[in-house]
């Protein structure tokens, strides 16, 4: 005769959670954390148009400071979704592009900021409702726990 745990590991519905799967859970979520990040998808989406210079891309993208887009470009770099180019004059020019990764990440990355670019009237609209039956309701509940 089965034990419970065996008749349920194998039922419709329920699927049993490995270590396999438990890392690549974090893995994805490392890996999302890293792509929508603001700054990520500002700096794909520009190099989405070819390859840029640092003071380019800093210029291109504002209220980023210098010490982010370094980190970010450098961890882009390292996720294999930008590459690095030095060229050797004086001063070093450095060009930073999409690798084909890059470029592939670009589709989905594009059509989010489509998507909050269409969507942003709605999504003000929603908040301020939002934002008014919260006040609405605040009063109210400070009477309930004062009372």
């Amino acid at each position: 005769m089965k034990t419970a745990q065996e008749r349920t590991a194998m039922s419709p519905g329920h699927t049993e959670v490995t270590d396999i799967e438990s890392n690549d859970c974090r893995a994805v979520s490392a890996i999302l954390q890293r792509i929508g990040d603001k700054w990520c998808v500002l700096i794909i989406n520009r190099l989405g148009e070819g390859p840029r210079r640092f003071n380019e891309i800093k210029r291109m993208i504002g209220g980023i400071s210098q010490r982010m887009l370094t980190l970010t470009l450098r961890n882009l770099e390292r996720d294999g979704l930008v590459s690095r180019t030095v060229t050797p004059t004086v001063p070093p020019r450095v060009d930073y592009e999409l690798t084909e990764l890059g470029r592939d990440l670009l589709v989905p990355i594009s059509a989010l900021g489509a998507w909050a670019i269409q969507h942003q009237p709605c999504i003000m609209k929603a908040r301020a409702q939002f934002d008014a039956n919260e006040a609405a309701q605040t009063p109210h509940q400070e009477r309930i726990s004062a009372g």
